[in-house]
């Protein structure tokens, strides 16, 4: 499970896929219950104003070399 504030990239074949973003919040559910979540991901490079859900399968955490590649420019 990621914490809100990391940098993550989709993953999944959606016309998402491979735009970075960043966690907003997260929702899972109740304790002891399969360990699955939503995060809610600004995007980068879109013209989407809101934060959206996905499911923790279609995104990945950000490699440090990544996000400071991203930091540079």
């Amino acid at each position: 499970m990621f914490s809100v504030g990391s940098r993550v990239h989709v993953v999944s074949y959606s016309p998402f896929r491979g735009l970075r973003g960043t966690i907003r919040a997260i929702q899972s559910p109740p304790p002891l219950e399969e360990l699955f979540c939503f995060y809610q991901i600004e995007l980068e490079g879109t013209h989407m104003k809101e934060p959206m859900w996905f499911p923790s399968e279609e995104v990945e955490l950000l490699s440090p070399v990544e996000s400071i590649s991203l930091a540079r420019i």
